[in-house]
């Protein structure tokens, strides 16, 4: 029944460790796995080994058995959450992501900036669509596709 409820539901989890979990590594926005590694970090001190790794996982996230330094991880998270002083973009949090994938604040400037491109891409577009349909005798009925003159819309006697 609980493949079925997954597959209907896809954040349904009938552990509530699990999705207790999963809800931290959403408000920290980083995979499930991942905050797994960074609970480990927190609790032990010391990075997650391969070998460790490779167990953490099979118990973790195929047999569904969340351990007690992750509970205790992800209840942090969530009690900071629930304060209002949980910084997401934190780097602490962020430190297994590749360089690529990092939060990146961009700002207003650069939003303005690729909205004017984009409108200015648009807008070009319909302009060389417009100067390629009006020209010659027979103008075109509309800019856009499909072209069709007043002569081919005319009925004929």
């Amino acid at each position: 029944m609980s493949l079925i409820q997954t597959l209907l539901t896809p954040g349904y989890d009938e552990d509530p460790d699990r999705v207790q979990c999963a809800r931290a590594a959403n408000l920290i926005q980083v995979g499930e796995f991942q905050f797994v590694q960074l609970a480990y970090h927190e609790w032990f001190g010391r990075d997650l080994s391969e070998a460790d790794g490779n167990t953490l996982f099979t118990t973790y996230m195929v047999q569904s058995r969340v351990p007690h330094w992750a509970r205790h991880y992800a209840r942090q998270i969530i009690a900071l959450d629930d304060a209002g002083i949980l910084d997401d973009r934190d780097p602490a949090y962020h430190r297994f992501d590749p360089e690529g994938l990092r939060p990146v604040n961009t700002g207003l400037w650069r939003c303005v900036l690729s909205g004017a491109a984009v409108a200015v891409c648009v807008f070009g577009c319909l302009w060389i669509s417009f100067e390629m349909t009006g020209q010659g005798s027979a103008k075109a009925t509309s800019l856009l596709p499909p072209y069709f003159t007043e002569d081919e819309l005319t009925p004929r006697r």
